[in-house]
């Protein structure tokens, strides 16, 4: 049987299983019902891994073991398998997510919060920096960012960034709100973001930015944190967005208090922009 590298691969990140697994799997899916011996041959898998392979595949809700001798193993409907896959993905998160909650009060996260706070003690100012690479990445950072906000959030984005960033920091940005922090974002505003724009205006002050040039794509906070993205986000696909962050009060400071603070006084308010 042979089967695309190309399709295997795409089953390895869908299912989250390895090259074996992909293999054996798809193995079964074409006869039914078969023997570790049988899937060993078409597959092209080691005899001596295929047992081991096949015990995963059950443990994981993709197949299972048929009583009897020699010992069979059957396939599941696909659909199946799917279900199975998000109810155990669900679990798991759960499971992991209950284990990182109690690490609040454990004396582990004291270890490590000991650990953190005496290496900064050495760190350079120069050397907080350092540069994000994935949409992702970038936003759980801005999260971060965000949570330890403690009285100013400064973001200028795009207008597909606004409606990202609505999405992404959302629940932080209210939790900042709600702690006095001032929030200000700036974006083009359309017909496509001006429902988020209004909604997250509950929370910040927000203006539109068209017509003014583009003023790209950065986040300050605290005037002591700063975040530029790198590159054009209607051009780049996601995992290759890039961004850098650096922890430098001067920089940052220059940044919102002198260049950011010229800009935004000519800025539109959202209450006085029309959409066409």
């Amino acid at each position: 049987m042979i089967i695309k590298e190309e399709f295997l691969s795409r089953l390895r990140k869908i299912f989250d299983l390895n090259l074996y697994e992909a293999k054996v799997w798809t193995a079964l899916l074409s006869r039914g019902v078969s023997t570790a011996g049988e899937l060993s041959n078409i597959s092209d898998v080691p005899r001596s891994r295929t047992y081991d392979i096949l015990e995963s595949l059950e443990k994981k809700g993709f197949i299972i073991m048929k009583i009897g001798k020699p010992i069979k193993f059957v396939a599941l409907k696909p659909e199946e398998v799917v279900e199975r896959v998000k109810k155990n993905l669900v679990i798991n998160a759960q499971e992991k997510s209950k284990r990182l909650e109690q690490l609040k009060g454990d004396d582990v996260l004291s270890e490590l919060t000991n650990l953190f706070e005496n290496g900064v003690k050495f760190v350079e100012p120069s050397d907080l920096s350092g540069s994000l690479r994935g949409r992702q990445n970038m936003y759980n950072h801005l999260d971060m960012m965000i949570r330890g906000a403690e009285k100013t959030i400064t973001i200028v984005t795009t207008e597909d960034g606004l409606n990202r960033k609505m999405e992404a920091l959302m629940p932080s940005l209210e939790r900042a709100k709600k702690r006095g922090v001032s929030i200000k974002i700036a974006s083009q505003i359309t017909e496509n973001n001006i429902k988020v724009a209004r909604h997250l205006s509950k929370i910040a002050d927000v203006k539109d930015t068209s017509g003014k040039g583009a003023l790209g794509r950065f986040a300050i906070v605290d005037a002591s944190q700063l975040m530029l993205m790198l590159t054009d986000d209607t051009t780049v696909h996601p995992n290759y967005d890039v961004a850098v962050w650096l922890s430098t009060g001067f920089f940052a400071k220059v940044m919102e208090e002198q260049l950011f603070t010229l800009a935004w006084k000519e800025l539109t308010p959202l209450n006085k922009v029309k959409i066409k």
